[in-house]
């Protein structure tokens, strides 16, 4: 059973191959990167908390939703004790249930999304999900995985401070995991 209450880095790797349902459609998770409250500078806590970044200081086991570059609604599940500030971002994800719903929501204006990129990318999980700006704060709806798969750090992706920790965590070899691949652990 995943410890929400553990560090970001250590929940992390937890959540590779769990199940996260939101609005009609669930997604087995491949991709996630922890951010580490006020001692990692990538974190949108790094500085304390703010009315942005409020539910990040919250209660564990519940979903941090933000608008990123204006227009993508990302998603971290808050992890370590409350007031810590920190998470893991959804970076990726294979859509398991609810693909029609998914493809609808991803392919809106016209595009064709093939299966593996319709939640691959936080912007584009966010967005397969139905995350809101209402959701912030709200619990996570999370079926946990069976058995550990392998996995594989790095780098985080698209960050730059504190870019060579290695917190990013991911599935090796799923399709549905960003290309960029950085360092191993």
């Amino acid at each position: 059973m995943i410890d929400f209450t553990a560090p970001a880095d250590v929940v992390g790797p937890q959540l590779l191959g769990c199940l996260i349902t939101h609005n009609g459609v669930t997604i087995r998770l491949t991709e996630v990167e922890a951010y580490l409250g006020e001692e990692d500078e990538a974190a949108h806590t790094y500085r304390g908390k703010t009315q942005r970044n409020a539910a990040m200081f919250g209660e564990p086991g519940r979903l941090y939703v933000y608008l990123s570059y204006g227009i993508h609604l990302n998603g971290n599940i808050v992890c370590a004790p409350e007031g810590t500030g920190q998470g893991c971002l959804m970076r990726g994800g294979e859509v398991v249930e609810g693909v029609d719903v998914a493809r609808e929501r991803r392919q809106a204006k016209g595009n064709i999304v093939v299966d593996e990129n319709l939640a691959r990318g936080p912007g584009n999980l966010g967005q397969a999900l139905g995350l809101s700006l209402p959701d912030n704060g709200t619990p996570v709806q999370l079926t946990e995985r069976d058995e550990e798969p392998e996995w594989e750090s790095g780098p985080r992706v698209g960050i730059s401070k504190n870019v060579d920790a290695p917190y990013r965590f991911w599935i090796p070899g799923d399709r549905t995991v960003s290309k960029f691949r950085g360092k191993k652990r």
